[in-house]
């Protein structure tokens, strides 16, 4: 054998023994959502499986740590003029989109813009008072205000859906039409390849992410990558789903089914964990364009028979699990409050509650339910809240669909018998939940407000003076005047407050307390 022969031989061994080692030593974790990923903008919808895609691939200008103040991501440094009217923003050095190009202030702009179009919350006000938006340069851009407004608690909110940064050539794409390319500049790629719409989505170490020096602290800090692959398989089956962490074949479920909390909490290796320490609220949101609850009376009736003991015992079983919360605004936080709470603290009526019904006109008009059979959330109160309703005697029909296909349904505004809804059960995070900016279920702006688009002036008016109010006191009265106000037009029913639970086998270590599962900063030992 030729010394040349002898050499080749040697340096393949050396290749391949590479490639062995280098396929064994990849770490991948193997994660659970909470439901199919089949939508992929999540400036487009405020579906929270979409926002916690975002999370993965996108980043943000700026981020809250946990107390809820805004911090710097994307953006390096920002002045503001005395009269507080014009902010100017730099971005940080090394930021990258995931295809090699520079992150640009042209980008930041067009994104904001389209985010403000869709977001209920923060972004509309903001848009409405700025006078421009636009880029000064290659890494810097400029909002210029009529007067002044919250811009970083804007920039930094946590409501959904959430101001990601896209390329400009995404973020001009039109606001009600959704994007499906994915180009981010966060701290994983979406292997597009990959994907299984209904089973899989597949993401990569991105090692061309600058993680800023801070600690990580929620969505704000250093985002450290520490596996080089992750793997989301859905599995619609909460028991085979619990099988599967197990038995080892998945390393993390985002949200355990409270039913299997004692079989999962019975296996050494495996840690459970409330995802956030305020419970989660619930709520039943009626579509106001379509008869019957196209008239305030029709959701007052629904109202007078909403009982949240029972909603909350059907979804998440012992009270360990749940509250009553009768709020628009999240029950532990500042801004709770039981003003004009009567209508849902008190106990069932019928008989108010048919009397509403006939005062409303109503005449048979079908009701569609939509309700998702793969998401314990939305399938227990959907029974609770069909049996009310045929109580009362009221043509209602629940249509069963699985999750991603209920997100995308709620968006059509079609009539009931071409294929439009009624009514569908839904989670709202306590963090949407803070007051009347925060809370965008509670707007009353028509066909700009999230599915269901009630239209109701006044709620409108005390969203624009709660922003607009010069101390916390005036914001306190203006807050309890919004409640008031929304127990009487109903833009939704508060159904209860109850905790999400998150678990993982033991290998996983350095989870970020957070509102959505952060895997950055996660290690895993094989």
């Amino acid at each position: 054998m030729s010394l040349r022969y002898a050499a080749r031989c040697v340096a393949l061994v050396a290749v391949l023994a590479w490639t062995a080692v280098s396929a064994r030593a990849e770490t991948v974790l193997r994660f659970i959502p909470y439901a199919d990923l089949s939508i992929l903008d999540p400036l487009w919808t405020p579906g929270i499986v979409t926002r916690n895609f975002g999370y993965m691939v996108y980043d943000t200008l700026f981020a809250v740590d946990h107390n809820f103040k805004p911090q710097p991501q994307m953006v390096g440094s920002w002045t503001v003029s005395d009269d507080k009217l014009t902010w100017d923003f730099t971005l940080r050095d090394g930021l990258k989109w995931h295809d090699g190009r520079p992150v640009r202030g042209a980008d930041c702009a067009a994104s904001i813009k389209r985010w403000g179009v869709r977001s209920g919350s923060w972004g509309q006000p903001l848009i409405a008072d700025a006078v421009s938006i636009e880029p000064t340069g290659e890494k810097t851009f400029r909002i210029v205000l009529k007067k002044p407004f919250p811009v970083l608690d804007a920039l930094a909110t946590l409501t959904t859906p959430t101001p990601f940064m896209m390329p400009e050539h995404l973020a001009k794409t039109d606001p009600y039409t959704a994007v499906t390319e994915v180009d981010g500049s966060g701290p994983f790629k979406f292997v597009k390849e990959a994907f299984e719409p209904g089973h899989k989505a597949v993401f990569v170490k991105n090692t061309d992410y600058e993680p800023r020096s801070e600690p990580a602290d929620w969505g704000s800090g250093g985002k450290v990558v520490k596996v080089d692959r992750v793997e989301w398989t859905y599995i619609p089956d909460p028991t085979t789903a619990a099988q599967a962490l197990i038995s080892g074949e998945m390393d993390r479920w985002e949200y355990a089914t409270t039913d299997l909390l004692p079989l999962l909490r019975a296996q050494p290796n495996i840690k459970i964990e409330k995802i956030f320490p305020i419970g989660n609220g619930a709520a039943l949101r009626f579509n106001q364009l379509q008869a019957p609850f196209n008239n305030e009376k029709m959701r007052q009736a629904v109202l007078a028979v909403a009982d949240q003991r029972e909603y909350m015992s059907a979804l998440a079983g012992p009270q360990e699990n749940w509250n009553t919360c009768y709020s628009f605004y999240a029950c532990g936080t500042p801004g709770a409050t039981e003003d004009g709470a009567e209508p849902l603290k008190g106990p069932r009526d019928y008989d108010k509650a048919k009397k509403l019904i006939a005062e409303a006109g109503y005449n048979g008009e079908k009701i569609n339910l939509l309700t998702a059979a793969d998401y314990p959330v939305s399938q227990a109160q959907s029974l609770v809240t069909f049996e009310a309703l045929k109580k009362l005697g009221l043509n209602v029909e629940m249509v069963t669909v699985d999750w991603s296909t209920l997100l995308k349904r709620r968006m059509d505004k079609d009539p009931v018998d071409k294929g439009g809804w009624s009514l569908f059960h839904t989670t709202i995070p306590p963090y949407d939940l803070f007051d009347p900016v925060a809370n965008a279920w509670m707007r009353g702006n028509g066909e700009k407000a999230f599915p269901g688009w009630p239209t109701d002036p006044k709620l409108e008016q005390l969203h624009d003076a709660y922003l607009d109010a010069a101390d916390n006191a005036s914001r306190r009265e203006i807050a309890v005047a919004a409640q008031r106000e929304a127990f009487q037009s109903v833009p939704y029913i508060p159904t209860g407050q109850f905790y999400f639970y998150t678990a993982y086998r033991d290998v996983l270590s350095g989870r970020i307390p957070m509102h959505v599962p952060a895997l950055w900063g996660i290690s895993k030992k094989e």
